[in-house]
């Protein structure tokens, strides 16, 4: 075998029919059958369009509410802050800090949450605490500090 021998198999590759160039190229209608805005020139299907029964998207209905005024938190745990305290050995927790160990995004606002135990002395910082959070942070020497 040579590559210049190389051939597709027999049947595989089909020429597609060069339709609307004239005559003996698929009719007067070029396979688009007659009238209507499927055999016009510059048709395009609305998407979602059924054919002209009331599309889905319609026929379903609207629910719910939402609050451009909301703000979402991420939340982190204490057992979390205590392995990123061990992992860093730093003695100050910041957002930039978790940032750079992918524990959050970089437009999430984080909330320290009081699940699991802290150990570690550290200062932490965060856009919000819970109270349970703020009081362990506390108790083991470390202060907890609101950021914007």
């Amino acid at each position: 075998m040579k590559l210049h021998t190389l051939k597709p198999a027999e049947g595989s590759v089909k020429t597609n029919k060069r339709l609307g160039r004239g005559q003996g190229s698929g009719g007067s209608t070029a396979g688009r059958g007659h009238k209507g805005a499927q055999s016009r020139s510059g048709y395009h299907k609305k998407f979602g369009f059924e054919g002209g029964q009331m599309p889905l998207q319609r026929r379903i209905p609207k629910f719910g509410f939402k609050n451009n005024e909301k703000v979402y938190f991420k939340a982190i745990n204490l057992d979390a802050l205590e392995d990123l305290a061990k992992k860093t050995n730093a003695s100050a927790l910041t957002v930039q800090l978790m940032i750079d160990n992918g524990i959050v995004g970089k437009k999430d606002s984080v909330k320290i949450l009081g699940r699991g135990e802290l150990k570690a002395k550290v200062n932490v910082e965060a856009h919000a605490f819970s109270a349970s959070a703020t009081k362990a942070i506390e108790n083991v020497g470390g202060t907890a500090t609101t950021v914007k």
